[in-house]
């Protein structure tokens, strides 16, 4: 009984731990992309986060994901958290999870009267967690 509630409690922890970490990157991510705003690199952005071709904006925000994977597996080389029995189900949670608040806080951004940046809805939140989770299941061995 107490080993499954330390299997349970283990895989919890494993998933907050996930989407903590893919919270604080995607703020960095929204950091640079809010940026165009206080230093002009509208064209910059314009160009590469574009509201016409959503298969691009996929892509990029998908290299974006990778590369932060990447960055996070050099900085937190083994697991965040004791590796469960359903190994990869972060996978799929983690970057649902991450996609909603994103979802929320574009909608949040919206009803305040500005236009929220790409990364604040749901396809491209998820997009990007689901990326850099890919990379983080693949590389760090528990």
């Amino acid at each position: 009984m107490e080993d499954l509630l330390g299997q349970i409690l283990g895989f919890i922890l494993e998933l907050l731990s996930e989407v903590l970490l893919q919270v604080i990157f995607e703020g960095g991510v929204e950091a640079v992309s809010r940026a165009h705003r206080r230093f002009r690199f509208k064209p910059f952005l314009r160009s590469t986060l574009s509201r016409t071709n959503p298969p691009l904006t996929i892509l990029k925000f998908t290299l974006l994901g990778l590369g932060f994977g990447f960055l996070s597996v050099l900085f937190f080389p083994h697991p965040l958290v004791h590796p469960t029995k359903v190994h990869g189900i972060s996978l799929l949670i983690s970057p649902g999870v991450t996609g909603l608040i994103m979802g929320l806080i574009g909608r949040s951004v919206r009803r305040r009267g500005n236009s929220p940046v790409r990364i604040e809805s749901f396809a491209y939140g998820f997009t990007f967690a689901f990326a850099m989770a890919l990379v983080r299941l693949l590389l760090v061995h528990g």
